[in-house]
C-alpha cells in the first residue's frame, strides 16, 4: 500500500468524489440506507444551505494508490459557539476504509485546519451538528438505522480509538413493539397529571403550519438549550429543516401540549422513510421517486426524534403523556414498531422512564472528543 496522501475539496471533481465515497464503500452492505443524493448536495452546500450562515467547513479526501479511500469534514459551528460561550470544532461526514493510516490521516487534517482556528477541544461526528445526524454507531450493527440516525461499520470505533480520540457522550436508541409497550400505568399516571396541571395534547394544525412551526421553533429553543450538544438553530435553519419533513409529518405524530392557550412542550416522531429510501439507492430518477412513493405507503415503524417540555413543567407528566398520544396514535394507525433515539446516557429520568414502559436500549451511538 501506498502513503496516504489528503486533500482539500475544492474542485468539481473532488466534491463529487466526496459526494460518491460511501456509495461504493458501503456497496452490498445490507444494513446501510442511501441517502439522495441531492439531499447530501443541499446540506454540503456552504453557499445557500442555512447551516452555513453561522458556520465554516472545510473538506477533506484520503487518496491511496491513485484512488480515493476517506472523507471527512472539519467544521466551526458559530451558532455553537456563542450559545454555549466556548471555543469547540468539530467533524463530520467521516467515511473510511478499514486503515488506520488513512484514519489517522484524516483526523489529522481535520484537526489542524481547526487548531488554526484557535479552538480548544474538537468533537465528531456531527453531520453538520446534533439537529442533524450525529454520533458514530459503536453497537447495535445487525439493523438498518432509521431516519435521520447513522451508520457505520464496526472498524471505525477502533479506528477513532487507537487513533487517540477519546468518548464524549454515549447516545442511545431505544425499540419497542407498540403493543407490547406496557403504557396501562404509565397512562393513567400521564392522564392524571396532565389533568391536574391543566395540560391539554393536541396534534399539529397543518393548515397552520407556517404559525405553529414559529410557536415550536420558540418551545424548541427554551426546552432544549441546557441539554448536552444543544445548538441554537436560526429561524430560517429551523424552517428549512422543518418542510424538508413535512412531505413525510403525520399530523397525529407531531404533537403540542397547551396550557391556556401557551404551548408547553411538543414532540415529534416520524415513519421511517429509511425503508423506502433503501429502495432507491439513493436517486430520485428514473425509478427511485416511483420506489419511494410505492414502499412509503407500506412503512409501519416510526421514530421519536424529538420531545421537549418548557423547564417549569417537566415534572408535570408532559413528556409521558406524549409518549401516551404518540403510542396511542401509533396503534391506531396500525404502525408495529418504535425506535426512541436519541436520549444521552446521563438523561437518568428518560433513560429510566424508557426501560419502565418495556422498551429496550438496542444501538449506542458516540461522540468522540480531542483536546
Amino acid at each position: 500500500m501506498g502513503a496516504v496522501k489528503v486533500v482539500r475539496v475544492v474542485e468539481k471533481k473532488q466534491w463529487r468524489e466526496f459526494l460518491e465515497l460511501p456509495y461504493w464503500l458501503y456497496r452490498g452492505d445490507p444494513y446501510w440506507v442511501p441517502p439522495l443524493r441531492m439531499a447530501v448536495k443541499d446540506l454540503l452546500n456552504t453557499e445557500k444551505h442555512p447551516f452555513f450562515e453561522n458556520a465554516e467547513m472545510a473538506c477533506f479526501l484520503a487518496e491511496e494508490d491513485g484512488r480515493t479511500v476517506g472523507r471527512i469534514a472539519a467544521i466551526l459551528d458559530k451558532n455553537f459557539n456563542r450559545f454555549h460561550e466556548e471555543n469547540l470544532g468539530f467533524f463530520g461526514f467521516l467515511e473510511m476504509i478499514d486503515s488506520q493510516p488513512v484514519a489517522d490521516a484524516l483526523l489529522r487534517e481535520a484537526r489542524y485546519w481547526l487548531q488554526q482556528k484557535q479552538v480548544r477541544a474538537i468533537q465528531g461526528p456531527m453531520n453538520p451538528s446534533t439537529n442533524y445526524e450525529c454520533g458514530m454507531l459503536v453497537e447495535g450493527f445487525d439493523s438498518s438505522p432509521y431516519v435521520m440516525m447513522t451508520y457505520n461499520p464496526p472498524y471505525y470505533a477502533e479506528r477513532m480509538e487507537r487513533a487517540g480520540w477519546r468518548t464524549a457522550k454515549d447516545l442511545y436508541a431505544y425499540t419497542s413493539n407498540t403493543s407490547d409497550v406496557v403504557m396501562d400505568k404509565a397512562m393513567r399516571v400521564a392522564k392524571r397529571a396532565l389533568r391536574e396541571r391543566g395540560v391539554r395534547v393536541r396534534p399539529i394544525d397543518m393548515k397552520q403550519f407556517d404559525e405553529e412551526l414559529d410557536t415550536v421553533w420558540n418551545v424548541y429553543t427554551s426546552a432544549w438549550s441546557r441539554n448536552w450538544g444543544f445548538v441554537p438553530m436560526t429561524r430560517k435553519e429551523f424552517f428549512t429543516m422543518a418542510k424538508d419533513m413535512k412531505q413525510i409529518l403525520a399530523p397525529d405524530f407531531v404533537l403540542m401540549g397547551e396550557v391556556d392557550g401557551r404551548v408547553v412542550g411538543f414532540a415529534l416522531a416520524l415513519p421511517d422513510i429509511n425503508q423506502a429510501l433503501k429502495r432507491a439507492g439513493g436517486n430520485l430518477f428514473p425509478f427511485g421517486l416511483l420506489k419511494i412513493l410505492y414502499y412509503q405507503r407500506l412503512i409501519k415503524d416510526i421514530r421519536v426524534v424529538a420531545l421537549g417540555v418548557v423547564e417549569e413543567f417537566r415534572t408535570a407528566g408532559v413528556a409521558a403523556g406524549f409518549y401516551a398520544a404518540l403510542f396511542e396514535a401509533a396503534r391506531r394507525l396500525g404502525y408495529r414498531n418504535c425506535e426512541m433515539s436519541w436520549v444521552l446516557e446521563d438523561n437518568v429520568l428518560m433513560n429510566r422512564s424508557l426501560e419502565a414502559i418495556g422498551a429496550k436500549r438496542y444501538k449506542t451511538y458516540r461522540i468522540y472528543e480531542w483536546n
